[in-house]
């Protein structure tokens, strides 16, 4: 759909990647714009139903382009911050997120599952954009970095408020504070990585279509349930179970679900 990022829908699940791969797919202005776009098309899609997202070359994301951190430190004439940028970030550009966090929530927000294949390098904003799905498949000799000390600032792509929820709060400290370039291997044992595998394409691959081949009206209303429980009280959580759960019992693909295995035949789901 753009130069940065490609799209190939096949069987209900969507085969995004990123294709700046001679950059190892950096985060540029065109960058962020494009994962916004492609986000924000698939959830309109109802014929998707699980999406992979990965990045073409040597890595996943290698982070902020180059680019920008040399703006950031470009001199300014009277040696003060520059004023026009005070203040720019905290606005919120799209619900709840200002523009570079919403490169990474729109994945959360998505309404299908998200699965992140993860090879080579995911660095600061590369490794935030990974939180964003809603599994994680990691080649084992993968370097991650929550880098943004290394620069003087902090992760600012919704990271703090997903790693809370994935990893013990003394780790998630200590990686922010260092900077410490970390494998695969040790993702899997922190609780980043959902799966850690040689082939995390092919395999995220393979349980997107699993996923795709179940109740889409279901897997949806899961989504919601768990996108909810992270911050909702327990006694609203229960109340939504409730509702979803009437919702569903007797729908068409809830019939179609409980009738494809009592007759030991595929099941076939309308979007």
């Amino acid at each position: 759909m753009s130069e940065r990022i490609s799209v190939t829908i096949e069987g209900g699940v969507a085969d995004v990647r990123l294709t700046r791969a001679d950059k190892m797919n950096a985060l540029d202005d065109a960058m962020f714009e494009a994962l916004i776009e492609t986000g924000e098309r698939l959830s309109k899609d109802k014929s998707v139903r699980a999406v992979v997202i990965s990045g073409e070359g040597r890595a996943f994301c290698a982070g902020l382009d180059m680019g920008n951190f040399g703006k950031m430190a470009a001199p300014k004439s009277d040696d003060k911050k520059d004023e026009s940028i005070i203040g720019r970030l905290e606005k919120r550009t799209h619900g709840i997120a200002n523009r570079p966090q919403y490169a990474v929530w729109v994945w959360r927000e998505l309404p299908m599952p998200v699965i992140a294949a993860v090879h080579g390098v995911a660095y600061g904003g590369g490794f935030q954009l990974m939180l964003g799905a809603d599994m994680r498949y990691v080649a084992p000799e993968t370097k991650l970095s929550i880098m943004e000390i290394k620069w003087g600032l902090v992760p600012d792509m919704a990271g703090t408020q997903i790693m809370r929820h994935l990893v013990r709060e003394d780790i998630v400290r200590e990686l922010t504070y260092t900077g410490r370039v970390f494998t695969g291997e040790e993702a899997g044992r922190y609780g980043f990585a959902t799966r850690v595998t040689p082939n995390p394409l092919d395999e995220a691959l393979a349980t997107a279509r699993e996923i795709a081949g179940k109740s889409p009206s279901a897997i949806r209303a899961s989504k919601r349930l768990l996108n909810a429980a992270v911050v909702v009280e327990p006694v609203e959580g229960l109340i939504m179970e409730s509702v979803e759960q009437d919702r569903l019992i007797g729908s068409p693909n809830q019939i179609e679900a409980v009738m494809s295995n009592l007759e030991k035949r595929a099941a076939s789901y309308t979007d």
